[in-house]
């Protein structure tokens, strides 16, 4: 061929275009050889279009579309056909034409692949894929997938449609440094060795924090950026040691605006690239609410079962196991003035769940360090000779011990027949929160509650403690991070009563996913010395670590505050997917490793000599 740029994608032709002379170039996806013809389906990023080798192609062309194999990367010069009325295929784009080649020139041959670039499915219709370590392997082979293209496609257009909006409401994209000075806290950083300091390193940052305060100081009032972060700790399926997140920070602001400006984002991102409505305002909801009622500090609200306090049942029988988590008079329950007898009323379900179902939802619960999980269920009333004025009796679990309470408790359980009754009860309210709330996610589940393919609901979690206090160190430490502004009602009893500051700060959450943490920021000097004298930071700690920015709120810093969503997490969710592995082009392994490039790996000795570095085995 004299010309091989293509002059189309293997995703435009449409039936409009018939008779048109075109150039496509591509992948070949499949190709059928019926003898005095051949089928090739062409497939690019855009789509995939099929081009005939008919009759009318020369010996040659015949030859080279005859020897066609699956990936080898092509040219092909033709003219587009319309396709017999029962050749049309209605699944593809391209599915009312064909291109008859008139000439082929074969770029690169492709050798046998290690899997299939091709979607597989089982018979019930569900997609197998490769061996996760041999996707990575070969990542360029798996970002041909469809799916995968479609996951990048998407996070291509979620970062434009953020620029687009931030920069239209006024913000700066900044850069921050990428090298920065290592102020330990949270997870481990990533050293970087510096040859011209011997001895010192740099950190790679987990968060532009310190620097987009500094910004605020500067007086860029709105800041974003696109921002590359690092945190050497454990790999999850929602984690890596890289990860981007959509950092944004205003100055002469207030919660309730970044909120609103949070929104507006992922109202428009959400629009713009999946033409999907969300409302106009996100539930808001505060922190222990969010724990008494879902179990979680992210729920997932795409179902409606919500949990309840069962105190009341304490006093109804001599079961011990519901005195233990009604009577919980710890510094936990004492904080929150909640109980730890928790239920859930899970309505018209009872004659669905065997025994054995149950003790599935008894190990997650356990898993989730409850001592069991009590239950029971509303059937109705057999009584004979004369009908109770309920008629409703609980059967199975532990019904014996409320025999006859059965009218109280469901009146203010709000619960019927045929309703499922589960209960958790511990001494310490969160977590029986937690392991019951564990439950209620399964139940979603189980029983398809809502549909996991297209709904998304967002909410605010607000009103976070300020301080945790850590048992096993024996002091208090902050819940999210240093430079989070207490609520002000507190000032006055931050040293006196630390436990019961709430924080100026909120979470944002998706479908059950934690996707963006922030706060408003401290910008006083002598407030930020006062949090870090509670946290057991010294003086000359502080001064070590973070002397720098106290020393910049000595020059005029305005209020300010922000909050950073995660890229990653966001394009995951928004593509259903259940990794964010799925969605980033190069990704790191559960274990943090690269088996593409094998990284990391060891280096040259004349390297380690440079950066005066020596490798010494540890003892086993």
């Amino acid at each position: 061929m004299e010309n091989t740029k293509r002059t189309v994608t293997c995703g435009e032709l449409r039936k409009a275009d018939v008779g048109k002379s075109v150039i496509l170039n591509g992948w070949v996806s499949r190709s059928r050889d019926l003898g005095g013809l051949v089928f090739i389906q062409l497939r690019d990023r855009y789509g995939i279009t099929q081009v005939m080798v008919g009759d009318g192609a020369s010996d040659e062309v015949k030859k080279i579309a005859s020897s066609l194999k699956s990936e080898y990367c092509i040219a092909v010069a033709g003219t587009v056909a319309a396709r017999s009325e029962k050749d049309i295929n209605p699944s593809m784009a391209t599915g009312e034409i064909e291109v008859e080649a008139k000439e082929i020139e074969i770029f690169t041959t492709s050798q046998e692949l290690p899997f299939s670039i091709e979607e597989v499915r089982q018979k019930d219709g569900t997609i197998v894929l490769p061996n996760e370590d041999l996707r990575l392997k070969y990542r360029y082979l798996d970002l041909r997938r469809e799916p995968m293209q479609k996951n990048i496609i998407l996070r291509s257009q979620v970062t434009f449609a953020t620029r687009e909006y931030l920069t239209s409401k006024g913000f700066l994209e900044i850069e921050t440094p990428t090298f920065i000075k290592s102020t330990p806290e949270g997870a481990r950083d990533y050293l970087v060795p510096s040859r011209v300091h011997p001895g010192k390193f740099y950190s790679l940052p987990q968060s532009p924090q310190l620097y987009k305060q500094l910004l605020m100081v500067s007086g860029f009032d709105k800041y974003f950026q696109i921002a590359r972060c690092y945190r050497d700790e454990d790999a999850r399926g929602d984690r890596q040691p890289e990860f981007t997140q959509i950092d944004m920070e205003m100055s002469f602001t207030n919660r309730e605006e970044v909120l609103e400006t949070t929104e507006g984002l992922m109202q428009h991102i959400f629009k713009k690239t999946l033409n999907y409505d969300l409302p106009a305002k996100f539930d808001r909801i505060a922190w222990e609410d969010a724990f008494d009622l879902y179990g979680s500090d992210k729920p997932d609200l795409r179902f409606d079962l919500k949990m309840q306090d069962a105190a009341f049942m304490a006093n109804l029988s001599d079961f011990n196991a519901f005195k233990a988590g009604a009577a919980a008079s710890g510094k936990e329950i004492e904080r929150h003035k909640r109980s730890g007898l928790k239920a859930l009323v899970v309505k018209n379900v009872a004659d669905k769940y065997s025994r054995k179902m149950i003790e599935a939802l008894e190990s997650v619960a356990k898993i989730n360090h409850a001592k069991g999980l009590a239950w029971m269920k509303v059937v109705s009333a057999v009584v004979e000779p004369v009908e109770t004025t309920t008629g409703i009796a609980f059967e199975g679990g532990i019904s014996k011990f409320f025999a006859g309470k059965e009218s109280e408790i469901c009146t203010k359980l709000g619960a019927e027949k045929n309703d499922l009754l589960l209960f958790v009860s511990d001494e310490k309210w969160q977590t029986a929160c937690v392991a019951l709330g564990a439950v209620r996610k399964q139940l979603g589940k189980d029983l398809n509650l809502y549909d996991p393919k297209d709904e998304f609901h967002f909410a605010w979690i607000i009103d976070f403690p300020y301080f945790a206090w850590n048992e096993d160190e024996n002091h208090w430490e902050t819940e999210h991070h240093m430079f989070t502004l207490p609520q002000k009602k507190y000032w006055d009893t931050l040293e006196s009563d630390p436990g019961a500051v709430k924080g100026d700060l909120y979470d944002l959450v998706l479908n059950g996913y934690e996707l963006a943490s922030g706060s408003m920021r401290i910008n006083d000097p002598a407030l930020q010395e006062r949090i870090f004298e509670i946290v057991g930071y010294s003086r000359e700690r502080a001064e070590k670590a973070f002397g720098f920015l106290v020393q910049a709120f000595k020059f005029g810093a305005p209020p300010h505050g922000g909050i950073a969503p995660g890229l990653d997490r966001l394009v995951m969710l928004m593509r259903h997917e259940e990794s964010i592995h799925e969605v980033i082009a190069f990704p790191k392994n559960n274990l943090a490793a690269s088996s593409l490039d094998d990284s990391p790996s060891e280096v040259e000795q004349s390297q380690l000599d440079e950066l005066h570095i020596a490798v010494t085995e540890r003892e086993k």
